[in-house]
């Protein structure tokens, strides 16, 4: 099992390597010079679609502009964000941070592009539920079948890893660290389980209510607890964000002056946690109630903004304060520790319950994702629930199990699942620009009427 392990490295290391990432990090420069660097000049309007109280609800769509983006939240914020980042900064020294903003910056565009393209190519079944992703633009768009159903194989396999057995054994984890009761994974198993259950067997209406009242909630929790270490510790605030503006062209945080370490963990990390470019959320966004692709796009493209430039940056900040990266610890225990270290067993628990309420967010949005895939694979309703039982038994395994394999293999199935969507994207971008062109043209009608 080492062997098999070692093995499942390297090949991780291989699918995140940089050619990769550079595909990744290059796609969203691409798409950014030819929507005209819309990330930046759209992005006030696109937080005010997606958080007003003016939901669209006659347009055909399952869900609103805001839980479509609080699904992709929910599957996006997770472990990444409390445990990636400090993985980042440990192997990659503070200037990860910066190379996670760079990611997440271009990142936008990216997203912005898969959602525009979700929700063009989107279709009904049989039930009238929206099922669209990267398998429907790649299918339709593109024609080419073959690569939308390895798109479909791949993103299903990682549902299993990262959206359920790798979550619900970080809930595990954190609860044996900090509780000392006996058969405490066996509990965890099957609470999250009933919990998990309870939601997704009630389809996406169910998670788009559940994740759009929980998702706030959490992000601002653990959002609040950063931005108080933050501010009570602004003195020490310069000096950590000139230390990663540095590191970031130095690499003297790593052994031997490594720039390309810094780069590759700092966008690889930042990757992980938003998603831009994986295909994953949207999936989420083909199900919202939109009359434009363009208008939900727009929402989507925020998930990232929130992701990355607001929570990871919290955490990366925090943690190059504290100045803990370069001991022992790593991971969550490094967050919790930095935490910590600012305001005393306070940070342990908010780190502890943004673990927990960010790994349960991140499996009720993965099971979606899943499912998804599952009806583009085989077209048929049985198919979905005989899905949602597994993923809910997923879970509970990954409440008991060591699944390090388990991870290695999600790992490398979100890497290889991006590859297809990347090329629908580069394909596609013609599509792209033209759909947003029709959609910029309809706003600026929209405001001349004093409709927007």
């Amino acid at each position: 099992m080492e062997a098999f392990n070692e093995l499942l490295a390297e090949i991780s290391g291989f699918v995140w390597g940089p050619p990769f990432l550079i595909l990744l990090v290059g796609t969203g420069i691409f798409l950014t010079v030819r929507l005209s660097f819309l990330q930046f000049s759209m992005l006030p309007y696109a937080l005010k679609l997606a958080f007003t109280k003016r939901q669209d609800k006659k347009s055909e769509g399952d869900i609103s502009h805001f839980q479509s983006l609080m699904t992709a939240l929910a599957a996006t914020v997770g472990t990444g964000n409390i445990a990636g980042v400090a993985t980042a900064v440990v192997i990659g020294g503070p200037g990860a941070v910066f190379w996670m903003w760079i990611s997440a910056l271009f990142g936008m565009a990216t997203k912005y592009a898969e959602a525009i393209l979700a929700v063009k190519y989107r279709i009904k079944d049989e039930k009238g539920k929206m099922a669209g992703g990267p398998m429907y633009y790649i299918e339709k768009g593109l024609g080419w079948k073959w690569l939308a159903v390895i798109f479909a194989v791949f993103a299903f396999v990682a549902s299993f890893g990262i959206g359920s057995t790798v979550q619900s054994n970080s809930v595990s984890s954190v609860l044996t660290e900090n509780l000392n009761i006996p058969y405490l994974e066996l509990i965890t198993g099957i609470v999250l389980a009933l919990l998990t259950a309870v939601v997704i067997l009630g389809g996406i209406k169910s998670i788009g209510r559940v994740v759009a009242f929980l998702v706030p909630i959490m992000a601002v929790f653990y959002v609040l607890g950063g931005l108080t270490i933050i501010i009570t510790n602004f003195n020490l605030v310069p000096a950590a964000v000139g230390l990663i503006f540095t590191d970031a062209f130095t690499g003297q945080a790593v052994a031997g002056g490594a720039i390309g370490v810094v780069i590759q963990y700092g966008v690889a990390r930042g990757v992980f946690s938003n998603e831009a470019g994986l295909g994953s959320a949207p999936i989420a966004a083909a199900a919202a109630k939109t009359d434009y692709p363009g208008r939900q796009a727009l929402v989507s493209m925020t998930q990232v903004f929130i992701d990355t430039i607001i929570i990871c940056s919290i955490t990366g900040i925090t943690l190059v304060m504290a100045d803990m990266y370069t001991g022992e610890l790593d991971g969550a225990a490094l967050t919790s520790a930095s935490f910590s270290h600012f305001i005393g067993p306070v940070g342990a628990f908010i780190v502890a319950l943004g673990m927990i309420l960010f790994a349960y967010s991140t499996m009720l949005g993965w099971s979606y994702y899943g499912e998804r895939c599952v009806y583009y694979l085989f077209k048929n309703q049985t198919s979905i629930l005989i899905y949602r039982l597994v993923f809910v038994g997923a879970v509970f395994i990954g409440a008991i199990l060591e699944i390090d394999t388990v991870w290695a293999i999600a790992d490398i199935m979100n890497g290889l699942m991006a590859a297809p969507n990347l090329i629908a994207l580069l394909g596609l971008s013609g599509v792209v620009v033209a759909e947003t062109t029709l959609f910029l043209k309809k706003m600026r009608e929209e405001k001349q009427q004093g409709l927007s």
